[in-house]
């Protein structure tokens, strides 16, 4: 089998585009007419043209979607006409040549769910597993408008995570920036300025000569510096790729002062919002909980969802397990708790995602508040030393020619 762009026109004269899987060209026409089509164009698809677009699909554009098309199967239109209308009116053109993809898919047999998941860099199988259960509960209108708010919500915890990175971000690159231009060029300036003054390097200030020695290095070796980055940077990448490093990074940035307890909420808000939208829309809970652990984020986190599974799987209860795991606080548990013995667990999880996203509101703002002093005596300490060391010789020589 192979996969085969087709474009063909209905009677009415209307053009039609999509993907078709079949044995041969000439099985894609025989199967355009079938469906009352008449062929135009079947080219088969290369190797290039798979599905790795994905990545240029915003949160933007796959909310509207979503709103949009329970707006649409609410009032009874199929899934096809749908996809159709969507797909025309999507200005971005790797969303829109997903969309064609599985509204042709949709057409051939497939369910709704099944050709989502060939695009898994837009649609992640939490988006899928929910659609499934929409489509075997009938429900599939109230799970994509339950699913366009889960994606906002879950996009305005990332942004509030790049918002408190971002400014420490800026500012560590400034700083880079400033120390590189003054040992580059202001202090090899003032050295030169200093021997033309008649004294030697041995009668300057401790300072001073320690910061022409800093600055005479870090110009002479400033290619084995580049190479030192350069290389420590790759390392860190492969550090990180590897599974141990990648563990130890994430265990470390729970551990954190102040970071750590902002990644804990997150966490929390994370996992709480998708297990209570999964069980809510009628996904079963060992699914619910694999999916949950793959999307905590956070590789210790989610060897303790998987741990719960576990368990779940032998039939214990979810909380118990949860509090021996010990990734989330023991509040949250007993909120869970609570919420099985009354049978209304995606409720409460519901309640808890609330609470803990507003906790995080107020995490994030304190982190942010708490980074920017720091951030801003350290930088101007820095260029403060350096400014002292420059322009004490400067001021011991005005004071000498005063006397």
């Amino acid at each position: 089998m192979a996969e085969f762009t087709w474009e063909a026109r209905t009677r009415t004269g209307e053009v039609q585009k999509g993907v078709m899987d079949a044995a041969d060209a000439t099985a894609v026409q025989a199967r355009l007419r079938q469906q009352q089509l008449t062929p135009v164009k079947v080219n088969k698809k290369g190797r290039q043209l798979s599905f790795s677009f994905g990545a240029s699909v915003k949160v933007k554009d796959l909310v509207t979607f979503t709103r949009l098309f329970s707006t649409m199967i609410n009032a009874g239109l199929p899934i096809v006409q749908c996809l159709d209308i969507l797909a025309n009116q999507q200005s971005n053109p790797a969303f829109k040549a997903a969309l064609i993809d599985i509204k042709g898919q949709v057409e051939q047999g497939s369910t709704f769910s099944e050709a989502l998941r060939r695009h898994p860099s837009i649609f992640d199988d939490l988006f899928v597993n929910l659609v499934n259960a929409g489509e075997v509960g009938g429900i599939l209108d109230s799970i994509m408008n339950r699913l366009s708010t889960y994606i906002e919500k879950r996009a305005k915890l990332v942004s509030q995570v790049k918002g408190a990175l971002t400014y420490p971000t800026i500012v560590v690159v400034i700083a880079v920036g400033v120390m590189i231009v003054l040992m580059t060029f202001v202090i090899p300036a003032f050295e030169e300025m200093f021997k033309n003054f008649g004294g030697g390097r041995e009668s300057l200030p401790a300072i001073t000569r320690m910061m022409l020695s800093l600055s005479e290095g870090f110009v002479s070796y400033s290619w084995l510096i580049a190479l030192v980055a350069i290389g420590g940077s790759f390392g860190a990448v492969q550090f990180y790729r590897d599974p141990r490093g990648k563990r130890a990074v994430h265990k470390a940035l729970l551990t954190m002062p102040m970071m750590g307890p902002t990644m804990q909420k997150i966490a929390v808000a994370r996992f709480t919002r998708t297990l209570g939208t999964l069980l809510q829309s009628g996904v079963p809970i060992l699914d619910s909980l694999e999916i949950c652990a793959k999307t905590a984020g956070n590789v210790i986190i989610q060897e303790g969802v998987m741990s719960v599974r576990q368990s779940v799987s032998e039939g214990q209860n979810m909380a118990e397990p949860l509090i021996r795991a010990k990734v989330f606080p023991e509040m949250v548990s007993q909120m869970i708790s609570v919420g099985e013995q009354t049978g209304a667990l995606d409720q409460m999880l519901n309640k808890i995602a609330d609470f803990y996203e507003e906790e995080t509101d107020v995490a994030v703002a304190a982190l942010t508040a708490s980074l920017e002093p720091i951030m801003m005596v350290g930088v101007g300490g820095m260029v403060g030393v350096v400014l002292v060391s420059m322009y004490l010789p400067i001021f011991s020589l005005a004071g000498s020619v005063g006397g």
